[in-house]
């Protein structure tokens, strides 16, 4: 079986912030590769319509993932309708079982938007769902049985929600595809006038660069990279299980406590 890997974020632009490198070096090592967005982005906008910002997001993001060579899957719901819900996370759980991921790349847990922190609950649950048969999952999809490992991105601006710095456990190193996830994370045209205008984040794609170029720093081996922290194995995979490490370790640095809990 080919090996799979699923990122799964909120809103459309998250994957290429903090994860779209790993992503494209994954690709690069043999994986297909999966895109999702839990939000469609409806409130991304001062200036469109409701329906007009839905078809402009979703072209852009589907653009993205065309960058990145992963396969697309649609939204779930509207921008503020990503909560910790059964109904959204049977859909998740049915995606997720029709992908049958190998790694599945999420959001921070601690971040500044509960939005994040929500998708991140909606996808560790579905995760866990996917071998359970009695799972109602919409559609109806078999269960499945492969370990998925879940791999939990930085946090936007690597602050938690009460501003403090997270440190990752494993790094990738992604200065040889960084002009690769700059064009990914461009494709989002819209967002780069709504962001500066909303959150004062000017400078779209620098501002992605800046934080890029910060785990770099934290790792202390590299000037771009993006940091992952692996979650706990039960019911997921094996308790020694790692396949971004052991995918990417040409390009990977490991701190010591990482390094212990690998044996």
């Amino acid at each position: 079986m080919k090996k799979k890997a699923f990122a799964v974020a909120c809103h459309p632009d998250d994957i290429e912030f903090v994860m779209a490198g790993t992503l494209l070096l994954l690709k690069q090592q043999g994986y297909e590769t999966h895109y999702m967005n839990i939000a469609n982005g409806s409130m991304g906008t001062s200036r469109y319509t409701r329906e007009e910002i839905i078809d402009i997001r979703r072209n852009e993001a589907k653009n993205a993932a065309k960058i990145l060579g992963a396969v697309y899957h649609e939204s779930l719901v509207d921008d503020l309708g990503v909560f910790y819900d059964s109904a959204t996370c049977l859909k998740l759980c049915s995606i997720i079982r029709q992908v049958e991921p190998e790694i599945l790349l999420l959001q921070s847990p601690q971040d500044y938007m509960e939005d994040h922190q929500n998708s991140v609950r909606l996808g560790v649950t579905a995760a866990f769902c996917r071998g359970m048969p009695l799972t109602p999952v919409n559609p109806p999809w078999p269960p499945t049985s492969q370990d998925v490992t879940i791999y939990h991105a930085q946090p936007h601006g690597n602050r938690d929600e009460m501003r403090r710095l997270v440190r990752a456990g494993l790094y990738i190193d992604i200065q040889s595809v960084l002009e690769q996830k700059k064009e990914a994370l461009a494709a989002h045209e819209s967002q780069n006038s709504w962001l500066d205008e909303s959150q004062k984040l000017s400078a779209y794609v620098e501002n992605m660069v800046t934080m890029s170029r910060e785990v770099g720093t934290i790792s202390r081996a590299m000037v771009y990279a993006e940091g992952w922290r692996r979650r706990s194995h039960l019911g997921f995979c094996a308790a020694d299980a790692d396949p971004l490490y052991h995918a990417l370790r040409d390009v990977a640095v490991v701190d010591e406590e990482y390094e212990h809990s690998l044996g």
